[in-house]
């Protein structure tokens, strides 16, 4: 037994599984599935996954069995460990692969079989294998084993595959060249293959500068404008990224001020502000409608030349976050505070910046003692309308951060959004999950 497992089990036994499978996603690619699934299936009988405990068993019972492997891994994605299905998966395709293994086609078609199931052939094996590493946003490794076994695939969706997993590993040539070669869409495939298509649209028209150039990249993939960039740790791992924010009224002030940047330089006057329900969504919205000199009123969708405003939307009511997918003429979308571990369900088209976890100014946080002591402040209980006012009070300029982060002043951004205004704000907003090709640090 490796190190890595031993201290896994040992976790186990001492009571913390959270540990325990935290251990295992690190040590994954070091260790055969067949190591990890006793162990996974405790866990497994632990959190009354039966699914996933009992394919665990059988995988123990026969580790080189391709339909077993498979059945790990697939379990392992559908609980949310995808980092544990990789390897099994991996194998999978290696021995489906194998001289000798029965060669078989028809990923998508259900074939009568005497179990009911469908038919495991490689191409299945693969899409699995691809979904489990798209899950980890190892999308560098998924796009190498599609090219390697591109003799396998289809158009749609496997290449479509191929050209997202290569603009999310920031190969835009690849994408391109893989994407002008496909067959056109049919039916449920025209979306995804309409929302690849804007992407390369994007990095066309607005190029990224590398792989650290998070506004360049926020822009290719999810067609919205990020307005701010973290002063802290930029060489350290967060590249304009947020891991931990404790906002403040400053900082929200300094946002819409941010936005009003961007609106003047891609010519765009908003008709009026669309207030969400939420308490911090209607202070920043009534507080935006205050600064831009035009009305607020609770948003109805298809209201044409709305602005709606969102403090963090994964806080917002999920039925009107769902009904900002589709924009009426002349909508946007902004949001304060944007989580990139954990994406909303909708993709603003013009955020402040992306964090991974936000306190806002009117929720308790951590305050310090005079001897240095944390502890928990009292949370802001003023209505929404009182909040705008502190909002509107409070000064608007940039943390000063730790003065080794790239500079980001006013002219950057607007000759940003000038640039991008031709294509801006088209389309649905669609939820993307990845962080693409600019990595940052995070929480685990």
């Amino acid at each position: 037994m490796t190190t890595e497992l031993s201290e896994a089990w040992k976790l186990f036994e001492a009571g913390d599984p959270q540990g325990s499978i935290r251990a295992l996603r690190f040590a994954a690619d070091g260790l055969t599935p067949a190591e990890i699934a006793p162990l996974v299936a405790k866990l497994a009988e632990g959190a009354g996954f039966t699914d996933l405990a009992e394919a665990s068993a059988a995988l123990s019972a026969g580790p080189g069995d391709v339909e077993g492997l498979y059945r790990f891994g697939y379990a392992c994605v559908e609980r949310g460990v995808a980092a544990l299905a990789v390897p099994a998966l991996g194998e999978a395709l290696r021995l489906s692969l194998a001289p000798g293994a029965p060669q078989r086609t028809g990923l998508f078609r259900r074939r009568t079989k005497r179990s009911g199931s469908r038919e495991l052939t490689p191409r299945r094996v693969l899409a699995e294998l691809v979904s489990a590493l798209e899950d980890g946003e190892r999308h560098p490794e998924a796009l190498a084993v599609l090219r390697e076994h591109d003799a396998l695939l289809g158009d749609w969706p496997d290449r479509c595959l191929t050209v997202y997993n290569a603009l999310m590993s920031g190969r835009t040539a690849v994408a391109r060249e893989v994407f002008d070669a496909l067959s056109a869409p049919e039916g449920m495939w025209v979306g995804p293959g309409e929302r690849v298509g804007r992407m390369l649209d994007r990095a066309a028209a607005v190029p990224p500068v590398d792989d650290r150039d998070l506004r360049g990249w926020h822009h290719v993939l999810t067609g919205g404008l990020l307005t701010t960039l973290s002063p802290h740790g930029f060489d350290q791992g967060m590249t304009g990224r947020w891991a931990y924010l404790q906002d403040d009224f400053d900082s929200c002030r300094y946002g819409l001020e941010r936005l009003r940047t961007v609106l003047a330089a891609a010519g765009r006057a908003p008709g009026s502000v669309g207030l969400l329900s939420d308490r911090g969504s209607r202070a920043l919205g009534l507080a935006a409608a205050r600064l831009l000199g035009v009305p607020a009123a609770p948003y109805r969708p298809g209201t044409p030349d709305v602005l709606v405003v969102a403090y963090d939307l994964n806080e917002c009511d999920p039925q009107e976050v769902a009904g900002l997918r589709d924009r009426a003429e002349g909508e946007l979308l902004f949001e304060h505070a944007t989580c990139w571990t954990d994406t909303p369900g909708v993709t603003a088209d013009v955020c402040t910046l992306l964090v991974q976890t936000v306190v806002a100014p009117w929720e308790p946080g951590l305050a310090f003692t005079e001897d240095g002591e944390e502890q928990r402040s009292e949370p802001d209980g003023r209505s929404a309308e009182e909040l705008a006012e502190a909002i509107l009070a409070a000064d608007p300029v940039p943390q000063e951060g730790d003065g080794a982060s790239p500079a980001d002043p006013d002219e950057a951004l607007a000759a940003f959004a000038a640039r991008a205004a031709g294509g801006w704000a088209r389309g649905p907003r669609d939820r993307i999950r990845s962080s693409g090709p600019v990595r940052s640090s995070r929480f685990a």
